[in-house]
């Protein structure tokens, strides 16, 4: 077993925190209709960074305006699309056990799809809740993980990053954050991972939270 103690743990949100796997595969084909690829998996293995940044990736023939245009449609659509997005197994019980103030969220969904995605998943919102609209570059950029740490008030070396995608795994670790990968997602990850967030466990203690898997 490996136990260590941090003092606060960022949770990514989608793939960890909830499972919004269909509502994302269905816009995501949306916007291959719209720009001509229908039938194309756009984001593969770019899950977890910003949908202006996949668009840029996949679609670099694309004006800025254009992709403006088309990430508003993905965003509009995913947050009338919460029918079936729910909590991953384990989630609710593992933020109910962390203080308020020690967890918080750290994703690559603009503020109004996080919220939406959250309520849908019966999830409360954090305190500290990092989204794509509070940076100027997502993950797998560290800025988002560097800005978590600093409004939940705990160096990131003192933090636990909980991540089901390499973008925020990269994200975390070149923010200096220690991590957690959950295989929801990908079969694998760098570093330590669990099959899921049952598998991982977080007591506060006086030292600070104690997590073990």
């Amino acid at each position: 077993m490996t136990r260590f103690t941090v003092d606060a743990v960022l949770f990514d949100l989608d793939g960890t925190l909830v499972d919004s796997t269909a509502s994302v595969h269905r816009n995501w084909q949306r916007i291959a209709t719209l720009i001509g690829r229908a039938g194309e998996d756009l984001v593969g293995a770019l899950q977890g960074i910003p949908g202006s940044q996949v668009l840029r990736i996949v679609a670099p023939e694309l004006s800025d305006e254009r992709v403006h245009e088309l990430n508003r449609i993905l965003v509009e659509g995913e947050i009338d699309d919460t029918a079936d997005v729910v909590a991953t197994t384990g989630a609710a019980d593992l933020v109910a056990a962390i203080p308020a103030p020690r967890w918080g969220i750290v994703t690559s969904a603009p503020l109004r799809l996080a919220t939406a995605r959250l309520a849908a998943a019966g999830l409360p919102v954090p305190r500290t809740l990092v989204t794509a609209d509070d940076v100027a570059t997502g993950k797998p950029d560290p800025a988002p993980f560097r800005l978590g740490a600093g409004r939940i008030g705990h160096p990131p070396a003192r933090c636990l990053a909980v991540e089901d995608a390499p973008a925020g795994i990269a994200s975390a670790t070149r923010a200096g954050c220690r991590t957690v990968g959950v295989l929801t997602t990908y079969p694998r990850l760098d570093g330590d991972t669990v099959p899921g967030l049952s598998a991982l466990a977080v007591r506060h203690t006086p030292r600070g939270l104690t997590v073990s898997y």
